[in-house]
């Protein structure tokens, strides 16, 4: 959840920014999104993670870094589509300075999307720490760690299967529940 708030915070804030005053900022900022993107976002995280060492720390920011596009991409869009409203363009002419109109008067409209964008990334981020960990590269032990339990039950699928069966029902559950909740949140919003 601490990558995915982080995802959240720096992708909404760079589509936040790239959506409102497009032009060269826009292109500049669009231009890092899409080199991150141009990579398949799995073995972009495997290559951080291999260059600064295995560990929860270094996985979480890894995971965090790949989804940032996601975000970025979500509010840059509806921050796109309401930049030309009536409301904005009133908030302007009435002299409010672009730091207020992107708090007040964006913000608060496209928080909805980044909520939403929050509840259905999780539960793929929580696969992508899992998976991390299955191989080795993510939380080590002692640190518990469902994809780290999952790769070290695997050992013991024949001669004790719960081991690694238990963990791995676990996180399908909560990334169901997740995904769940996220089309709950979306319906509501």
């Amino acid at each position: 959840f601490v990558a995915t708030l982080a995802a959240a915070l720096v992708g909404s804030l760079i589509g936040l920014v790239s959506g409102y005053f497009q032009g060269w900022i826009d292109s500049g900022l669009m231009r890092g999104v899409d080199t991150l993107m141009a990579f398949p976002y799995m073995l972009l995280a495997l290559a951080i993670v291999a260059a600064f060492g295995p560990g929860l720390l270094n996985t979480l920011f890894a995971i965090a870094l790949v989804n940032v596009p996601f975000f970025t991409i979500t509010v840059r869009g509806a921050t796109i589509s309401l930049v030309k409203r009536e409301f904005i363009l009133a908030a302007r002419l009435g002299g409010a300075s672009h730091f207020d109109v992107l708090s007040r008067e964006l913000l608060p409209n496209i928080l909805p999307f980044i909520v939403v964008t929050i509840s259905t990334t999780a539960g793929w981020m929580i696969l992508e720490t899992a998976g991390l960990s299955f191989l080795g590269l993510g939380a080590q032990p002692p640190t518990a760690d469902l994809g780290l339990m999952l790769g070290e039950g695997r050992k013991l699928l024949f001669t004790a299967p719960h081991v690694s069966t238990l963990p791995g029902l676990v996180i399908l559950i909560l990334v169901i529940s997740l995904n769940l909740l996220g089309d709950g949140v979306r319906d509501v919003l």
